[in-house]
């Protein structure tokens, strides 16, 4: 069996791709990055390394990789011949992804009936359909039908921290032990898909994505944006300090408040899944630069988004937003010179004030909770 996998970084290379290896899947990566694209053709495989306190190495192989940017023709190809194709580039690419993929499936199915699942797995709800609508709008009505009836975009939700590391001249894929890939059952179309080893089938995925976003993705953030008003240089340094771990505990409590009452899951269950991901974020084998973590705030404090959904969510229910308003704030106050999304909120923040810049980044309506928000700003600010 063959997959094409977008995205040869951390997450492609230390989650999806392995998954999808051990599952008996011949991987084809496909990135832009021609170093990393000529490493994995010339080896044949690549190592990852597991963090659990010993040594864990895992070979995987057998991969091979392409070049976005120069092997068009031979990626269609791949795409053609495919049982499965997935995605980690990061929502803000799915749009550059959608061309070749929409002329690969076009070229599929001029040969080929067999039907295909394409799974866009990113830190944003519903990615899959994203990626679908990318598709669908570069081609005529006619080639939409025929997308629209072999294809597969099932949405899914992962977790897994991953990054790299430059060990005796090879790049490896650093992870934890932990992971978690749910995929939408019903939006399945290829058998194949139903045979991921690891991989969680639900028959709906709302509650599992909004739990992700909302504890993990919202109290990594977090941590960042207070590591950073407090000088620390990684995640794990900032949840060393009992008052930001405190406050990014406090800040998934209450996000996990709006799950409770939205989905009837259990609040023992809910803070067991807190307490665990406090464990991940913390864990001192990894070393997240709060940068790295904190970087594009723009998009995290998007309508949708970790930050600002569930504090809207919850303080339409008349539910507190003490602390996730307080993040949100922090995100405010976040800056790195080479990150262009923090150069722009700092830059309309000058120009047009903290109220405007909030009422512009977060696209909330509701001037009870902005005015919330520029308070602990305020408070936040005049504390740096």
């Amino acid at each position: 069996m063959k997959a094409v996998h977008f995205g040869a970084g951390n997450i492609g290379r230390g989650f999806i791709g392995s998954l999808l290896s051990e599952s008996g899947f011949e991987v084809c990566f496909v990135d832009i990055n021609s170093e990393m694209v000529n490493r994995l053709n010339n080896d044949k495989f690549y190592i990852m390394r597991i963090l659990e306190g010993t040594e864990n190495f895992k070979k995987i192989s057998p991969v091979k990789a392409l070049n976005s940017l120069t092997q068009e023709d031979e990626i269609i190809r791949e795409i053609a011949e495919a049982d499965i194709i997935t995605t980690s580039t990061g929502v803000n690419n799915l749009p550059r992804i959608a061309p070749i993929l929409a002329k690969g499936l076009l070229k599929r199915f001029d040969g080929k009936t067999d039907k295909i699942d394409v799974i866009a797995n990113e830190n944003a709800i519903n990615a899959s359909s994203t990626l679908k609508q990318e598709v669908l709008k570069l081609v005529s009505e006619e080639e939409a039908d025929i997308i629209e009836k072999n294809t597969g975009f099932p949405n899914s939700a992962i977790d897994r921290q991953a990054l790299s590391e430059s060990k005796d001249g090879m790049d490896i894929a650093v992870v934890e032990p932990y992971y978690e890939w749910v995929i939408n059952k019903p939006e399945v179309l290829n058998t194949k898909t139903m045979g991921i080893k690891g991989a969680v089938y639900v028959e709906d995925m709302k509650p599992y994505i909004e739990r992700k976003l909302y504890c993990v993705n919202a109290g990594h953030a977090t941590a960042a944006y207070a590591g950073f008003l407090a000088g620390c240089s990684t995640v794990q340094e900032a949840l060393a300090k009992d008052q930001i771990r405190d406050f990014v505990r406090n800040t998934m409590r209450e996000n996990a408040q709006y799950l409770i009452k939205e989905y009837g899951i259990p609040e023992d269950e809910m803070n067991e899944y807190i307490e665990k991901t406090l464990k991940r974020h913390g864990n001192t084998s990894i070393s997240d630069s709060v940068f790295r973590v904190g970087r594009s705030p723009v998009r995290k404090v998007g309508y949708d988004e970790r930050l600002t959904a569930p504090a809207r969510k919850l303080h339409n229910m008349g539910l507190p937003v003490d602390f996730i308003s307080k993040a949100i704030a922090s995100a405010f106050c976040f800056y790195n010179p080479e990150d262009e999304e923090a150069v722009e909120i700092q830059n309309y923040i000058k120009q047009h004030g903290i109220k405007e810049a909030v009422k512009h980044f977060t696209k909330l309506e509701d001037e009870e909770l902005t005015d919330i928000i520029v308070k602990k700003y305020e408070t936040v600010i005049s504390a740096k």
